[in-house]
């Protein structure tokens, strides 16, 4: 499954929209989502991880920032 993990560069900061940015990680579950990026947790503020759905999943692939993230 492809989750969508959106997450802020400046871990001390309190997270702003607009600064949120977004990954796409392969993954079993969202704990392994959060084991894969344990080695960045210091350098990134996790927000929220959503698993994509198919017709989710195709409609980001669209998208020119898709991008899926080998960890």
């Amino acid at each position: 499954m492809i989750y969508k993990v959106y997450y802020q560069d400046l871990p001390d900061e309190i997270p702003v929209r607009e600064r949120t940015q977004t990954l796409y990680v392969e993954a079993e579950s969202e704990r392994e989502v959060r084991n894969k990026l344990y080695d960045r947790n210091y350098d990134i503020n996790i927000e929220f991880i959503q698993p994509l759905s198919d017709a989710h999943l195709n409609y980001e692939k669209q998208s020119e920032h898709f991008e899926l993230e080998t960890v």
